[in-house]
Parts: C-alpha cells; structure tokens; sequence
C-alpha cells in the first residue's frame, strides 16, 4: 500500500552527506519526495512509497552515512499523496 513518510532528523545530519545518502537509497527503493536542511540544524524527509519501502528507508535514515550521528529521530505516516516525480535534495 503507497503511504507518506515525514521525518525529521536531529544530531550531526548537516554537512555530512546525509541529504545525498538518503536521496541515493530512496532512489534505489523507488521512493519519491525530498530531504531538506532546517534552520535548526536537522533534516526533513518527506517519502512517498510502498509501506515496506519506506520502513526500509527509515532504518536507512536510523544508521545515516558513516560521518554522520543520528541522535533523534520524529516520524509519521500519512495519506498517500502522489505529489512527487522523483527524489530532490534542498
């Protein structure tokens, strides 16, 4: 079933090719929608896929790429909203 993914990431996420990273493996998983820096320091994600896809892609975002460190994580599932035609980095 396609669902939306929103999640937002605290720690050392900025400036360590977390946002590449995670575009990268939504990529490979099919998944479409954005990672984006916030002002705070922490990343968004917003992903649109299939339920086993995106549980695929948060343990993806609960590791993060070797520079970085993951302290915190928020997520949410939503309706499904098809509004994405690939994965972009902000």
């Amino acid at each position: 079933m396609l669902k939306r993914m929103y999640v937002r990431i605290f720690g050392i996420v900025q400036g360590v090719g977390f946002r590449r990273y995670i575009q990268i493996n939504a990529i490979r998983l099919g998944i479409k929608g954005y990672a984006k820096n916030l002002p705070d320091g922490s990343v968004e994600v917003v992903a649109e896929g299939y339920d086993e896809s995106l549980n695929k892609l948060l343990d993806i975002i609960r590791k993060g790429p070797p520079l970085s460190k993951v302290e915190n994580i928020e997520y949410k599932l939503e309706e499904y909203k098809g509004e994405f035609s690939s994965f972009d980095t902000y």
